[in-house]
């Protein structure tokens, strides 16, 4: 560990949170290897298959541009079931809550979550709440938890990318970050920039069953970004991925809003996006199948698994130079989800 006390930046998901997982927390707790760290947990119970997984969700503000801290909780739980290829059937809910939270902005956030956790066909069933002096919280914290199931024997792994498949994304980059950054520091932009956030398991579902075995690998590329999630992808599958930059999908107000900040979009939280990393002969009817889905309107093929030199991730910029890209060092955007 570069630093003896917890920074910001090990909540980012990039190389701090890395280390934070890889040199202490994992070690400690459960030794999982580097290639089975994915979404969700798979456990296996009398024969069958169950995904298990947990979040926890501080973003700041609470309430924001096409959503909330409520559904975005659900909508992440069941994405992070749905990249393992599971089916999300249940989520439990835990509250901490600081005193002076007026009840008005409680009773929204969980009409909220209802109507998340109704669009996803998947139940609320258990939970718990806790309530914390004023000042010893940030108005409310949420952790979820979830249970999907399988109704295939397709593997669905960080680990499964192979050498010559295809890199696609079902939408533009960046969106939720730059809507979360935005409603937080009173931008004033010309465009209305809003969260992406939803659920993504009947478009996952869809999927799989249209693309079976030809589906490798599945990730949400939420905390970090897109440049984020593939190197985690390009280790965890010993391979090198080379990203297309003109082929990159970016909403033009966030691309905007990235210029006058500074930031680079392939690093900026997306809370309703998935990356599929598939079979070449496969990747035009996967294209296909996603602008089928509201969510996929905007997919685009955005690179390809180009080679075996472990863990690298490559730009081929306009101009057909290339650069390297490494995961998000620091934090750029504190307290995003």
């Amino acid at each position: 560990m570069t630093s003896d006390i917890i920074l910001l930046g090990h909540g980012s998901g990039g190389k701090l949170s890395h280390q934070l997982l890889d040199e202490l927390i994992i070690p400690i707790l459960s030794q999982v290897e580097e290639r089975d760290q994915n979404d969700s947990a798979i456990l296996h119970h009398d024969g069958g298959r169950l995904a298990f997984t947990t979040d926890s969700y501080v973003v700041d503000p609470i309430f924001f541009p096409g959503g909330n801290i409520g559904d975005l909780a659900i909508n992440g739980t069941v994405n992070d079931l749905a990249m393992a290829g599971a089916r999300p059937v249940a989520i439990s809910v835990g509250f901490i809550l600081e005193e002076g939270l007026p009840l008005a902005d409680l009773e929204q956030i969980l009409k909220s979550m209802k109507q998340a956790a109704d669009q996803a066909q998947v139940k609320i069933v258990t939970g718990d709440t806790k309530v914390v002096p004023r000042g010893k919280g940030d108005k409310i914290f949420i952790n979820t938890s979830g249970i999907g199931v399988f109704d295939h024997d397709l593997d669905i792994r960080g680990s499964g990318a192979q050498v010559g498949d295809k890199v696609i994304i079902n939408g533009t980059l960046g969106d939720h970050g730059m809507a979360i950054l935005a409603s937080r520091e009173g931008l004033e932009l010309e465009s209305d920039i809003r969260t992406d956030s939803a659920s993504l398991n009947r478009m996952v579902s869809d999927l799989l069953m249209e693309a079976g075995d030809s589906v490798h690998t599945l990730r949400d590329p939420t905390r970090g970004g897109v440049a984020t999630t593939l190197k985690e992808i390009a280790r965890q599958s010993q391979v090198e991925i080379t990203l297309d930059e003109p082929s990159l999908p970016v909403n033009e107000a966030v691309s905007g809003a990235c210029a006058i900040l500074g930031l680079d979009p392939l690093f900026v939280a997306n809370e309703g996006k998935l990356l599929a990393v598939v079979a070449p002969q496969a990747a035009q009817t996967v294209l296909n199948l996603l602008r089928r889905h509201p969510e996929g309107k905007d997919a685009a093929i955005i690179g390809e698994v180009s080679g075996t030199e472990a863990g690298r991730v490559l730009m081929r910029t306009a101009i057909g130079g290339h650069r390297s890209i490494e995961m998000l060092a620091g934090e750029q955007l504190p307290r995003i989800c």
